[in-house]
């Protein structure tokens, strides 16, 4: 959307109001749309992956677009901003992590994964219970969004108001220029070129997982702390199996 302003010398609102005109919801509405009138049915539905294809040569292709998004990802991704997140998340006193729809699942695994080597973490399933938690942050607290896309409006508005409480927003996205980006203090922009055509397709949702590893790597290696908890809750989840 901030793309599409830019090159109409308008703005988002302008871009907005031209969607809603023509009796859309929105710009997510416009992309999608847009998307199908470029991509056949069977292309929008399988990709790269032909119709005759076997199902193991669509799951070799599968595989394969997944390694090429993985690739691509850590050919282009500003390490030194993992290294700038991982501090930011050491210093912190709680973190909330922020995310609905397909990137719930990538924040509720980072959370449980950060309390592991004791950072004080969570996240919030119900979109309304996390816009209310994120208000009530505080200046040493930080609240990490995960989205896709960057424009769902439910995950804006917890960012918002995370950012009034006086929190540090930190967020995951796929696209640099977006609406979630101008409102967080510090970005981690990774993603994969299959969006074209898919609304946000699992290899996205990969690459996100695999940042948030790379970033649990880091604060795992600048913390002694850390391995004294990873020892503790090895040894509590030893007690759950057989």
């Amino acid at each position: 959307m901030s793309q599409l302003a830019a090159t109409s010398e308008s703005s988002a609102s302008s871009v907005v109001r031209m969607c809603t005109s023509v009796g859309l919801r929105g710009f997510q509405e416009l992309k999608i749309l847009l998307a199908r009138e470029s991509f056949s049915a069977e292309k929008q539905m399988l990709a790269a992956i032909d119709v005759a294809d076997s199902p193991s040569e669509a799951a070799r292709k599968v595989i394969a677009g997944t390694a090429a998004a993985l690739e691509q990802s850590a050919s282009v991704i500003e390490v030194a901003r993992i290294a700038e997140v991982a501090h930011v998340l050491h210093e912190a006193h709680r973190v909330l992590f922020g995310a609905v729809g397909t990137s719930s699942p990538v924040a509720a695994d980072a959370a449980q994964r950060m309390v592991t080597i004791g950072v004080d973490a969570r996240h919030v399933w119900d979109v309304h219970a996390q816009h209310v938690a994120a208000r009530m942050l505080k200046a040493d607290d930080v609240f990490f969004v995960i989205s896709h896309t960057g424009s769902t409006a439910e995950t804006l508005a917890a960012a918002r108001a995370a950012s009034a409480a006086g929190a540090s927003v930190v967020a995951l996205t796929s696209f640099a220029a977006s609406p979630l980006t101008e409102i967080a203090d510090y970005v981690i922009v990774a993603g994969s070129a299959e969006t074209a055509y898919r609304v946000e397709a699992m290899a996205s949702r990969i690459v996100h997982l695999t940042v948030m590893d790379a970033i649990f790597v880091a604060l795992s290696l600048r913390d002694e702390n850390a391995r004294v908890h990873q020892q503790l809750a090895a040894e509590i989840i030893i007690e759950h199996r057989i």
